[in-house]
């Protein structure tokens, strides 16, 4: 029996009060902006914390609140687990940035994890992953099987991270298919199934007959089913229920390990505020199966760029490539740099449209 149990039998024993140790749980939080079954972005979340639960086992405990919108009502359900005894708090959106640093500077014990985000303090970490190496991928298969050279693309809110991802589909689908042309539809919304079921709809009545999606629901996958002759993707979880077609393949978020290790390090008291930025390399951005609905040369190619992406031989963001205006960004053989990724807020040469401000 350890030195907790025996102290808190002899409290007990003695009528005493248990003592605030005798709890040898840790508690981990998790802050959801979608609901656990989206088939998305939260259900991957999800299947991380269950990873914690299933590695520790009876060591850790874990709590979850779903559907948390981002703002105030975000800072009330994080200072509520807080409050609750929680040790660790993931919070797993990017909108939840200022509420977990506000929730932060009042509860300096506990440790708090921001997916996305750039905002840290000394018990604020932030993680995300290079969801934009995934891109490159779909924005090649893209390229090489749209036959009306229209690819649809249902951005979400306008923020470095999305628009990272469309112009790295977008530059990879133009590599290899000169005539590309894409057509963005802003959703404003992580996840609202009627909002990017129509978004789809719209983007294949404009001609696209490939559907990219930087939102949270199976939605546009069964709009693209039904219209039929469009193809998809897996947005941050694999959406294989709507293979072999329409999704061709699919970007999986792999949370799990580093929701382990970072567990880890609070029960063995060694966590500190780094921000962790992994993709292929790690597995932390996996691709998921490319189906037989792909011709086999395009699924080869895709998956010699999955392996040397994955090993660090080829950068999705390497020169020439200009921005939108014509301005060269990045010259020949040139890579860009993390802060340039981290903060980008502007379209390359070829797109069309303006990013909504």
């Amino acid at each position: 029996m350890k030195l907790t149990k025996l102290l808190t039998s002899a409290a007990v024993a003695l009528g005493l009060a248990v003592p605030a140790f005798a709890d040898e749980k840790t508690k981990v939080g998790f802050v959801y902006v979608g609901p656990v079954g989206d088939g998305g972005w939260t259900y991957e979340h999800n299947e991380g914390r269950l990873a914690v639960e299933e590695y520790f086992g009876d060591e850790v405990e874990t709590v979850y609140v779903e559907s948390v919108p981002e703002g105030p009502d975000a800072e009330r359900v994080m200072t509520q687990m807080a409050l609750e005894g929680a040790d660790l708090i993931f919070t797993t959106s990017f909108g939840y940035m200022d509420p977990t640093i506000n929730v932060a500077a009042k509860f300096p014990n506990v440790k708090f994890e921001h997916a996305t985000g750039y905002k840290r303090a000394d018990n604020v970490s932030t993680y995300s992953a290079r969801f934009y190496e995934g891109r490159a991928v779909q924005g090649t298969i893209a390229g090489r099987m749209t036959k009306s050279n229209i690819v649809g693309y249902i951005g979400s809110y306008p923020i470095p991270e999305v628009i990272r991802g469309i112009n790295s589909a977008y530059l990879h689908a133009r590599k290899v298919n000169p005539d590309v042309q894409f057509k963005i539809i802003w959703a404003f919304t992580w996840f609202d199934p009627a909002k990017e079921a129509d978004a789809a709809k719209v983007l294949i009545e404009q001609g696209a007959d490939v559907i990219l999606q930087h939102t949270d629901s199976t939605a546009p996958q069964a709009a693209a089913e039904a219209a039929g002759g469009v193809i998809t993707f897996g947005q941050a979880s694999d959406m294989a229920e709507f293979g072999p077609l329409p999704r061709v393949s699919s970007i999986i978020d792999n949370w799990a390990p580093y929701y382990i290790e970072r567990t880890q390090a609070v029960i063995d008291g060694t966590w500190t505020s780094v921000d962790t930025w992994d993709g292929m390399d790690t597995g932390m951005v996996k691709i998921g199966e490319i189906s037989d609905a792909v011709p086999a040369d395009v699924k080869a190619e895709a998956e010699a760029m999955i392996a040397a992406i994955a090993s660090g031989e080829y950068e999705p963001f390497t020169g020439p490539i200009n921005k939108q205006d014509g301005s060269v960004w990045l010259a020949d053989g040139e890579t860009a740099d993390d802060g340039t990724l981290a903060g980008m807020n502007f379209y390359v040469e070829g797109l069309e449209g303006t990013i909504p401000q």
